[in-house]
Order: C-alpha cells, then structure tokens, then sequence
C-alpha cells in the first residue's frame, strides 16, 4: 500500500505590526524569496540522511513547486510587545502556503516519498528568520522555534483504494505512520509501538476517508470522489482551518508564558526594581490573556452547542494535541506567582519610602527640635512687646524674617532631595565598554540571557552598589570577554526613557584598547559568544539597547 501525494498547505503563526506591514502585500514578496530560495537549492543543502539516495529527486521536485502564499489574520487589536527584541505588534494571525509539487503530473508526484515532504518547510526556516531582520520587516514576528505546519492530503492509493477498518489501519499502520507524523522520518529502526501510536485518533468518520492532526504535521486521504466534492467545500473549513488558528492560540500562549517568565526575572533582580515599568507590563499581559481566552470561549462554546460530531471531534483533538488547557493553567499560575513577587516589591518600596520619611522627620527635629522652637518663640514674643516704630523692632522683624525663611529654604530643599532620593532608587545604573582592536574591528558579545537575547551587545553590565563607574566597567568587560582593556576617554551618559526594557537605567560609555593578549578573548557567564566584528559590518547588524547610537558617539560609525 503506497499514498499517491496530492497537494499540501504549510502554516507560520505571525505577529504582525499592521502600521508597519500589510500583510496582504507581503505575500507577493514571501512567495518569490522562497521560490527563488529553492530553486536554487543545491546538493548540499539537503539533509545528509537522503542526499545521495534521493538528492536529485529533491532538487527536482524544488523546481516544480506551486506556491501560494496567504495572510489570515486571526486576532486583531492584539498589543504583544516582544520582551526580548522590544519590537510591537498589534495582531496575531498566520501565514498560509498552497503548495503543490508537479502540479497536473500525476506520474511525477508518484514517486513522492513522505520524507521527502519535510525538507522544503525545514530549508526555508533560515530564509524566514534573515527576512524577518531586514530593516523593512521589522514589524514581521514569524514563529519559527516550531516546525512550519505541514498539513498534506492525498486522494489515492496504489494499488487500490481500501475500506478504512480498523483491521486495515493496523496491517497498513507502517505506511500511514509515515504520513502522519511528517517531520518524524521514516527509518526501519522504529519499532511497532511507535507506529501503534502514529496511528492513534483517526478523526474520519467514514470509512473511506483517514484524517490525522499531529502536533506539526497533519494527513488527510480522501478517495478521490469524496475529495473532489467535498475537500473545498467542507475539510478546509471544518478539518484545515481550525489547526493553524489554534496553533496561533499556541504561539500566543507561549509568548505570553515567556514574557511572564522575564518579568519574573526582573522582579528578583538586584541591579534595579522598576516596580511601574513591571506592573505596566503585567497589566498589558493580563489584557492579552483576556483576549486570547475570549477566543477560545467561543472555541468552548462550539462544543457545547455545535451539531457537527466531526467538527466538534476535530476541536476537542486541537485542544488536546496542543496542550492548550495545561498551557493555560500554567500562564494562571505564574500571573499568581509574579504578582506575590511585586508584592514584595511594593512592600520594600514601602519600607524604602517609609525609612526616608524617618530620616526626614529626624533632620526637621534636629532643626526644629524644642529647645530651637522655644527660643524662637520668645524671640517673636519679645519682638511684639516693642513699640511700632522702634529701631530695635524693625531689627528684630529683620532677623525673624531671615530666620523664617532660612527655616522654609531648608525645607524646600530638604524636600528636593526627599525627591531626588526617591527617584534614584527606582533608576538602574550601568557602563558599556566601546573597545577596539586598533585593526578596524570592535570587541561585540552576543547576549546570553533576555531582553535581546542572542542580539550583538556592546560588554557591560549593572554597577554594584558604592562601586565607581571605571571600576565597573573593567570588571564586567573582564567577566564577558576574558580581555584586559585600558580606558581611553567617557563617550557619554545615556538616560533617554525607554532605552532599556527593564525599566529605567542610566549608562555611562567609555571607549577603550585591549592591554595584553587578544587571544585570550572567550566568553564569560553572561556572554553567549564575543566576538572581534569589523566596524564596517556594524550598520548591517541590529543590537542591542541604543548600542549602536553610543558606537556613533563614540566616532566610529556615520
């Protein structure tokens, strides 16, 4: 028993910036970069596994592809800012791809293995995540951590269709099996209790027809009658649509459960506690989780009331096979625990805020203590026992104004300072080490740990407290990179408000040299990668922070 390949439709969930990019119009460009991405394909490119067996077949194949790209806009009005790259987007849908090998050549699309299917969405994962970084996509957010979904169909068999028992499910399970489960492979080591399981929830209710949803692939063979009747005018809407819309609901999912973990990692860091800049965070999130579970009320409401067994079937399989109730309780969860957090944040603000006040009232007591408001008062009352006209009244006047005025100038800068205090507690302090190589090439790390994870970054860090600039500064190029370095000249402060995600943080640049040996240079604990990058390619890439502003500062970039 051999499936005959009929036609297949991939799916990326997206967020999109809609002030940035339309959707619609992106798909043109989409449909020619991969077109052209795989018409070029080569050799080497495919999986080593199949390259010699089937390469050919492959690059072949990469020729004759139909491809059809889509914008489905799933959840409008959808406020996700990215916690890592900082970016905004607006609305979550998805990016659908027709796609059809040898179109109208039936004996061609014959020799069409299922291993074959899931090496073209696998080679133009890299060529979605380059084009997501051009500077004219920024507003594009592709979920590319999963597999592209490959939901692929068929309508015939060969040697001849057959009546879908069971008994025959089980005696043809290694063949089903490899369509089922398309990013699986097929290799003769897999044994019969994997492809007892691939076999698992045949959602058809016919006995002519097999229909499969895995969490990254999907299969659905049709005998070609009930196909060509019923595929357009049914399965797409009821079977096809529904899995790329819940996989949004996942990515969504995901995404909020991340930012909520980030968030988390900020309320226990040492460095800053920027308690608004979380809690406007959270509000935001919460908003999220609200749409989002608003969408899958009407999900819910579907299977309560809607009448299509096979429809509601198909929902309830979503569901499960995307785990999308665990994900949910767990995103509830972590709403309980970060919210425990911040209240211990605002109670350490109360008691920072709480300790000043202290302070306070113990300066106006130092200034205004008893025996001062005591003699004070005589003196005013010795003042209102002279006549009006007398010289040493006037005198007095004098002095009881200079005083009293003293005494409201101390006040209104103590109050100043109260003020100032107080802002400098919710500020974080840091230094970022502009260092050359003196050969045109700028010491660069490549961050380890969100916000811009995996995003190049100037080295530096937070200032410890009571700790000098200078000092910090060589401790942390130390700690990233392993180098020595002398610094030359401060570049700047940089305070502007959003520059850094985590809240407010002030940083002071300096430019530096390397002192000693330069291959010595490794990455530290806090550092993925650092590396030498010449400054020529710095306008090429996007880092972190305003990093590449202060390279500017520093005179080495137009």
């Amino acid at each position: 028993m051999e499936f005959i390949y009929k036609e297949e439709f991939w799916f990326i969930s997206t967020f999109l910036n809609s002030t940035l990019i339309d959707g619609g119009e992106k798909c043109d460009e989409i449909e020619r970069e991969i077109k052209q991405h795989l018409n070029n394909l080569k050799k080497e490119d495919i999986y080593y596994k199949i390259r010699d067996q089937y390469g050919e077949d492959l690059i072949d194949m990469a020729k004759n592809i139909s491809l059809i790209c889509k914008w489905v806009p799933y959840l409008e009005n959808f406020p996700y800012e990215d916690e890592n790259s900082q970016k905004n987007y607006d609305t979550l849908g998805y990016f659908q791809f027709d796609v059809e090998y040898y179109k109208d050549e039936k004996l061609k699309k014959e020799k069409i293995k299922s291993t074959f299917i899931q090496q073209f969405p696998q080679l133009i994962i890299p060529l979605l995540r380059k084009y997501s970084k051009k500077k004219e996509n920024r507003g594009i957010l592709f979920d590319l951590e999963s597999p592209i979904y490959v939901f692929v169909t068929s309508q015939e068999t060969k040697p001849e269709e057959a009546l879908w028992t069971p008994e025959n499910i089980d005696k043809f399970k290694k063949e089903i099996g490899y369509w089922t489960e398309i990013y699986s492979g097929q290799w003769e080591d897999y044994s019969e209790t994997l492809y007892d399981k691939r076999i698992e929830n045949n959602l058809s209710n016919r006995l002519s027809e097999l229909h499969f949803i895995r969490r990254n692939s999907g299969f659905i063979y049709m005998a070609k009658e009930n196909y060509e009747n019923f595929f357009d005018r049914y399965m797409i809407e009821f079977v096809l649509t529904p899995t790329p819309k819940m996989r949004s609901v996942l990515f969504a999912l995901r995404s909020v459960n991340e930012s909520l973990d980030l968030l988390f990692l900020k309320t226990q860091l040492e460095g800053f506690k920027d308690v608004n800049v979380i809690e406007k965070k959270i509000r935001n999130l919460r908003f999220l989780r609200g749409l989002i579970q608003t969408k899958l009320s009407l999900i819910y409401n579907e299977l309560d009331y809607n009448r299509r067994q096979h429809y509601t079937s198909v929902l309830k399989h979503l569901l499960d096979e995307f785990e999308i109730d665990r994900i949910v309780s767990r995103i509830n969860n972590k709403f309980t625990i970060i919210y425990d957090s911040m209240q211990r944040l605002y109670e350490q603000k109360n008691q920072k805020n709480q300790e000043r006040t202290e302070r306070g009232l113990n300066l106006l007591n130092l200034l205004f203590g008893a025996g001062i408001l005591a003699d004070l008062a005589g003196v005013i009352m010795i003042a209102l026992s002279f006549q009006e006209g007398d010289f040493s009244s006037v005198l007095l006047n004098s002095i009881i104004a200079i005083i009293i005025s003293g005494i409201l100038a101390i006040t209104i800068l103590f109050n100043i300072y109260t003020k100032i205090k107080k802002k400098e507690v919710g500020i974080g302090k840091t230094v970022d080490a502009v260092i050359e190589d003196g050969k045109g090439n700028l010491v660069l790390i490549k961050r380890k740990y969100p916000p811009f994870q995996n995003f190049y970054a100037l080295p530096g860090g937070f200032i410890m407290e009571k700790e000098k600039p200078e000092k910090a500064l060589l401790r942390e190029a130390k700690e990233e990179t392993n180098l020595d370095v002398k610094i030359i000249e401060k570049i700047g402060i940089y305070n502007e408000e959003g520059r850094d995600p985590r809240g407010n943080v002030h940083s002071i640049a300096f430019k530096c040299m390397i002192i000693g040996d330069i291959s010595l240079m490794k990455s530290g604990e806090d550092s993925k990668e650092v590396e030498l990058i010449p400054i020529e390619r710095l306008n090429d890439i996007e880092l972190a922070f305003d990093h590449k502003k202060i390279i500017k500062d520093a005179n080495l970039l137009q």
